[in-house]
């Protein structure tokens, strides 16, 4: 095994966020973690344009917003880079469970031989723990679900690397299509962040019309909606964000290895009702690894522009929504998945 030893995960006392015509000794640390990233730049000791050029790559290499600040997210998702496979033991234990690349790496391994180690999200939960085990117990290790050097040496023999589809993405498929087509008792969770309680309380409405069970959450912050639509068994969440930036982008969990494909489907026709509503030619859709990551359902973000003009079209924009979910429901019934 690796005897490297990834950087502390906390930065130095000047904190976050880090960002241009910054100094110092976190900007050092934020140097070295970005080059082990594979993301390096010859700026010494100060954050200026190569640095913040590289914090834009290395967000977008991972789904997150590329504005070149180093927040906690960003902070947090170089702290999971830093791990590459066979530099830790991995096993479940928690909270806070293991997070990293090389969990994700195990994750994807572990699917593409058809043990659903859950969805590639860099996490080490019971789902992956269950399916190390099984690996070990086939492949005639010890079955202690601690993936150390013996159980990664049999991962790389027998392969599971390559893209293809997992057994996870296999069985959100086939789960997707056992949806009543209607949408009637489907379980969906609505979530505004940015001052949006009225917008969603219209769309909770309309689709109330149509016999959907609706949670409506109002609530600033994202990891809340998750929690809520984790725990009462969501079938698919729809969150709206509204600030100063312009440009519109509806987000679902996708990684290097794995695809929500109820997400991403969910994703263009979202993209689709609502360009229209908010004026553009087309909204992009794009894979985001943050907080929609830890949903255990089918899930997108759709940031929508600036708050005045949500309120604006706030009817049109839940009349969006809600056709977005009929289609989807419609699609996925018709073996759209």
């Amino acid at each position: 095994m690796s005897t490297q030893h990834p950087a502390p995960d906390r930065p130095h006392a000047t904190g976050l966020p880090l960002r241009l015509d910054d100094h110092g000794p976190a900007v050092r640390d934020l140097h070295s973690r970005l080059d082990r990233a594979g993301f390096g730049c010859s700026d010494d000791g100060a954050f200026g344009a190569e640095t913040h050029a590289a914090v834009c790559r290395f967000q977008e290499s991972r789904g997150l917003e590329p504005d070149g600040v180093v927040g906690p997210v960003t902070w947090s998702a170089l702290a999971e880079a830093q791990h590459r496979p066979g530099d830790r033991l991995l096993y479940h234990r928690g909270p806070p469970m293991l997070r990293g690349d090389d969990v994700a790496d195990l994750q994807r391994r572990l699917g593409a031989l058809g043990f659903d180690a859950g969805r590639v999200d860099g996490i080490f939960g019971p789902d992956t723990a269950r399916a190390l085990e099984n690996f070990q117990r086939n492949a005639g290790l010890p079955a202690d679900a601690i993936c150390g050097p013996d159980s990664l040496a049999a991962l790389l023999r027998l392969g599971g690397r390559d893209r293809q589809e997992s057994i996870t993405e296999v069985r959100e498929r086939d789960r997707l299509r056992q949806t009543d087509g209607t949408g009637v008792d489907l379980r969906v969770v609505v979530g505004g962040l940015g001052g949006l309680g009225a917008v969603i309380d219209t769309i909770g409405r309309r689709l109330r019309q149509r016999g959907v069970l609706v949670e409506v959450l109002d609530h600033p912050d994202e990891s809340h909606h998750v929690q809520i639509a984790n725990r009462i068994g969501a079938v698919v969440y729809v969150g709206l964000i509204a600030d100063d930036d312009p440009r519109c982008v509806v987000s679902y969990f996708g990684t290097d290895g794995f695809e929500s494909v109820g997400g991403a489907l969910l994703a263009e026709i979202l993209a689709d009702e609502l360009a229209p509503i908010v004026g553009v030619d087309g909204i992009r859709t794009a894979q985001r690894r943050t907080v929609l990551r830890e949903t255990r359902m089918p899930a997108v973000m759709a940031k929508v522009g600036p708050t005045t003009l949500v309120v604006e079209h706030g009817p049109d924009i839940a009349r969006g929504v809600d056709n977005a979910i009929h289609r989807w429901c419609a699609a996925i019934t018709r073996d759209q998945v």
